[in-house]
């Protein structure tokens, strides 16, 4: 799965312009389980979250759930015939679909079927995501921090 994100993070100077601190294609990627291939655009550690820092936040080691009032800016592309995955996370996920077509399980069976375009605000709810179609279907996704 070739899942290419540019990737555009602006800050400031040692003056206090406003630059463009970095414009790259995002590198951190992994395959968490077959059909899925995720990448890493940003995250924090705090809320509020630190602004003047020049670490690559994108570069970071990260598992699913950001840390303790910590946030995660992921993009995630689904395969067609995905492997399951059912989870939980202690977070509000505010999730867009950027292209293609999936199904969002909950654990009672529920299912929502969501398109190019369609919003999720997951509320940390056991979920799995379904790609039944022929096409990749690409979300973007932010989880943060929330409490139980």
């Amino acid at each position: 799965m070739p899942l290419n994100v540019r990737r555009v993070v602006t800050g400031h100077d040692d003056n206090g312009k406003a630059v463009v601190f970095i414009d790259d294609t995002a590198g951190n990627k992994r395959i968490p389980r077959p059909g899925v291939e995720t990448v890493l655009a940003w995250m924090t550690d705090s809320t509020p979250a630190e602004l003047t820092g020049r670490e690559d936040l994108g570069a970071r080691t990260v598992e699913r759930p950001p840390s303790y009032r910590g946030s995660i800016f992921r993009i995630i592309e689904f395969s067609p015939g995905n492997e399951r995955d059912m989870h939980v996370t202690p977070t509000i996920d505010y999730a867009v679909v950027i292209s293609g077509e999936i199904d969002m399980e909950l654990d009672d069976g529920v299912e929502v079927h969501l398109r190019a375009g369609d919003v999720l605000v997951q509320r940390a709810t056991v979920h799995n995501w379904n790609n039944r179609g022929d096409a990749p279907c690409v979300i973007a996704f932010v989880l943060i921090d929330a409490q139980p």
